[in-house]
């Protein structure tokens, strides 16, 4: 399988880093959710070239995750704002955060902390079940496959 077909399969995260898995697509998502949005501002952060950060930004433009909002009339100049499909991608950044914090941090500590505005705590993201509310691990998991995965192979053969 070629590289450019990971988002054919019948896999969500496959279909997801198809979109968001290479390294500056995730940083500039993360800028985004940090308030930064502008072009001028991701690059000077990022330390990006024009060209792949362009190439990047017009990708999360297509899939929908940014929406291009002019800033200004004169020069024609915008900002990269998320739209709710992209806002649906916090719970992917917090948690490669709290990873990193924990497992690459070398014992200095997290280089941000996040507050919670609701009870203003800070906090540590924690990914629960949705129905019972307990904390997830993977061993206490168990996959199987769901509709979108007989559908897909269902419309494969059809296609062939």
């Amino acid at each position: 399988m070629k590289s450019d077909d990971i988002g054919q399969q019948p896999c969500s995260i496959a279909r997801t880093l198809a979109i968001i898995g290479d390294r500056w697509t995730a940083m500039i998502i993360r800028n985004a959710f940090l308030g930064i949005r502008r072009f001028e501002d991701l690059q000077r952060n990022l330390g990006v070239t024009r060209h792949i950060l362009a190439d990047r930004l017009k990708n999360l433009v297509a899939e929908g995750i940014f929406v291009k909002v002019p800033y200004t009339d004169t020069q024609k100049r915008y900002e990269y704002r998320l739209t709710e499909k992209g806002l649906d991608l916090y719970p992917i950044i917090m948690s490669m955060m709290k990873w990193g914090d924990t497992w690459l941090a070398e014992g200095l500590g997290a280089p941000v902390e996040y507050t919670h505005k609701l009870c203003d705590h800070k906090f540590t993201p924690v990914l629960v079940c949705s129905e019972c509310g307990e904390p997830i691990r993977a061993k206490d998991v168990q996959p199987s496959p769901g509709p979108g995965f007989y559908a897909y192979y269902v419309k494969k053969n059809q296609q062939a």
